[in-house]
């Protein structure tokens, strides 16, 4: 079995200081994450940004400060773009995270609207078949979020009308509008194309049972404080690093060694 690529989501665009306040907001508290998430095994990091004062921003200036901040202490890390933004943004307001020096090698498309609590995360078929189009332009791998089945049809389309291009890359997102279940795991995985791979996440206390079935079946996983803050039931994490250190050990008692962010680029086919 191929190695695990781990890739640290570590902030996200919903979670505050208030759920746990090692959240990062400003620029040294995203680097100083992300520094945790790597030295502990991540590859990837899955990269929303803050204003200091917590609100999530897209603006590419806030980006590129985050970024170079990140690629001073760790300067091989992939960095993934989130273009899913928060909801109620525009989508090139979502778009504009991808306006930045050197342009990034993988960044996130949602591959649907669904419900996100009490609000609808949009994502047309003209907003995707856009994304697609300006990431194909500027040489950027997409990570297909798929939060349900019907967004891996929509995505599998998509590649059909040439607007996307293989091997295709999937992340399944569960327990946002699909169940985090290992059966609708194993669904999802199984309705991909052969040559496709793919990564998975669950929010909140699924993550590391949904983590420990993906590591099984071959897939790729995603951890940190965006989609859940703690370590166990009622133990928070202090870091992202605890979280993904937590995924190293169970990889390892699985059987499986950790990518290094090199190999992940040859496992993902990044330029």
């Amino acid at each position: 079995m191929e190695k695990l690529i781990i890739t640290a989501a570590i902030c996200g665009a919903e979670v505050m200081k208030e759920n746990n306040p090692a959240v990062p907001y400003t620029v040294e508290e995203i680097a100083r994450e992300a520094k945790t998430a790597y030295d502990a095994g991540a590859a990837v990091i899955h990269l929303h940004v803050r204003e200091d004062d917590g609100t999530p921003t897209q603006r590419h200036e806030r980006f590129q400060k985050c970024v170079d901040a990140i690629l001073k202490d760790c300067p091989d890390v992939i960095i993934q773009p989130s273009t899913g933004g928060a909801t109620g943004m525009t989508a090139m307001e979502r778009f504009d995270s991808t306006n930045i020096t050197p342009s990034p090698q993988f960044a996130t498309l949602s591959c649907g609207s669904c419900n996100f609590g009490d609000e609808i995360f949009e994502n047309t078929e003209d907003i995707i078949r856009t994304f697609a189009t300006e990431m194909k332009k500027k040489g950027i791998k997409p990570e297909l979020e798929c939060f349900d089945k019907g967004m891996i049809d929509i995505a599998v389309k998509m590649h059909r009308k040439g607007f996307l291009d293989a091997p295709l890359h999937f992340d399944f997102v569960l327990g946002v509008q699909m169940t985090a279940t290992v059966r609708d795991l194993a669904f999802c995985a199984s309705s991909i194309p052969a040559d496709a791979t793919w990564t998975a996440c669950a929010i909140g206390r699924d993550e590391f049972p949904i983590a420990a079935a993906t590591i099984a079946m071959g897939g790729h996983v995603r951890v940190g404080f965006e989609d859940n803050l703690y370590l166990e039931k009622g133990v928070p994490a202090k870091s992202n690093g605890e979280i993904v250190a937590k995924v190293v050990e169970i990889s390892k008692l699985l059987g499986r060694g950790i990518a290094t962010p090199d190999e992940a680029r040859e496992i993902l086919g990044l330029k």
